[in-house]
């Protein structure tokens, strides 16, 4: 009964952080990553677990709450994929996405190396690709916002796309690398879709069904999640089959920002003990994760788009680097993967979280934070769900 209650508490604290976020024109992911970061961890040490005397292990432990994660998980990594495969390559969005992956992510990988404890090869990968991810749904509500010039849009959206993709595909193939039973079995599943055309079944709600599906089973049977995902998708676009989401999109958008995002914050958040976890990082550590992963991104992101070039007359290189350095959805599902798959430490999720909210709120900082009043609810974009 106390733990329903506390999930109870939890939800209504994130819809009352959005509801006030949004008083003071802030997106959703804003404000709940502040929730998520500040709020969060002080309920936790003052009332939860001295008053309600129960441990975050407590909190997650009914299976209910363990399928309702896992159907939380699939929809956003299920949102997220669908995105990042959506890419047409264009030159000048590549001459930006590289600089801006490789230089943040030879950081990480330089900082996880160095800087940190000893840990598996695979968590140092993982580390890296922490640094250079860039948040896709919030740089998309952004550039709406400011009216950024459709061409210009396009051309950062696209970076963002293709550092994401990149992102997704190392792990998934470094993961499946290690246990050829973990690539096997996605790999397998990610065939359905040839299987399904094979038989005459081209259904694009039949796919997507199956799609989101295979998720929820991959996520709770501990399966590579991301490998199915990438290349069930892959195969839909070889077949021309395009995703269906399985609700509407206002639907989707509420459920994404009132229960999935808000429950899988709250998942990993209430599973670290925040005294404990940042004991186990010096003042040093905890400083180079904070500002290493920003100052690289932002410095990848500057040679980047001097390698490319302005993208309309007047464009300001300075704003686009603190655009494409913003962290959020992305992140936040890509930190609770690797959390529950115990790949990084219970602080050094927390400390990147904290990491992923300063930068989402740079671009605030420029004047670039208020909730776009012109965007109507797309018909299939994730990026107004963030």
């Amino acid at each position: 009964m106390m733990i329903a209650l506390f999930w109870i508490l939890a939800l209504s604290l994130f819809a009352l952080a959005t509801y006030v976020g949004r008083r003071f024109g802030l997106i959703p992911i804003v404000s709940q990553l502040l929730l998520a970061t500040i709020g969060l961890p002080l309920l936790m040490y003052f009332w939860i677990e001295p008053g309600w005397q129960l441990s975050g292990a407590q909190l997650v432990s009914p299976a209910w709450l363990k399928n309702l994660y896992s159907l939380s998980f699939a929809l956003l990594l299920g949102h997220i994929l669908s995105d990042v495969i959506d890419l047409r390559l264009d030159r000048q969005s590549l001459k930006i996405a590289l600089p801006s992956f490789c230089i943040p992510f030879a950081c990480g990988l330089a900082t996880a190396v160095w800087l940190l404890p000893a840990q598996p090869w695979i968590s140092s990968l993982a580390v890296g690709l922490l640094f250079a991810i860039t948040a896709i749904p919030v740089l998309y509500l952004y550039l709406r916002h400011i009216n950024y010039p459709s061409a210009a849009t396009r051309r950062l959206v696209q970076t963002a796309i293709l550092i994401d993709l990149t992102c997704w595909t190392l792990f998934a193939i470094a993961q499946g690398s290690l246990h050829l039973s973990s690539l096997l079995l996605p790999l397998a599943g990610a065939c359905l879709p040839l299987l399904l055309s094979l038989l005459g079944m081209r259904q694009p709600l039949l796919h997507s069904g199956c799609f989101f599906a295979l998720l929820v089973v991959a996520e709770h049977f501990k399966l590579n999640a991301l490998i199915l995902g990438i290349g069930y998708l892959l195969c839909m676009a070889a077949l021309k089959v395009p995703l269906v989401l399985p609700l509407p999109a206002a639907w989707m958008s509420r459920l994404q920002t009132n229960i999935a995002i808000p429950l899988i914050l709250t998942f990993g958040i209430v599973q670290i003990d925040v005294h404990s976890a940042m004991a186990s990082l010096g003042w040093g550590q905890l400083a180079a994760l904070l500002v290493l992963p920003i100052a690289s991104k932002l410095l990848g992101n500057w040679l980047g788009l001097g390698w490319a070039g302005a993208s309309f007359e007047g464009a300001s290189r300075w704003r686009e680097s603190v655009l494409l350095n913003i962290r959020g959805l992305s992140e936040i599902v890509f930190l609770n993967l690797l959390l529950q798959q115990h790949l990084i430490s219970p602080a050094l999720y927390f400390a990147l979280m904290l990491m992923g909210l300063i930068a989402t709120l740079l671009p605030a900082l420029v004047g670039m934070h208020r909730i776009p009043m012109n965007i109507a609810a797309p018909a299939r974009n994730p990026h107004a769900n963030s």
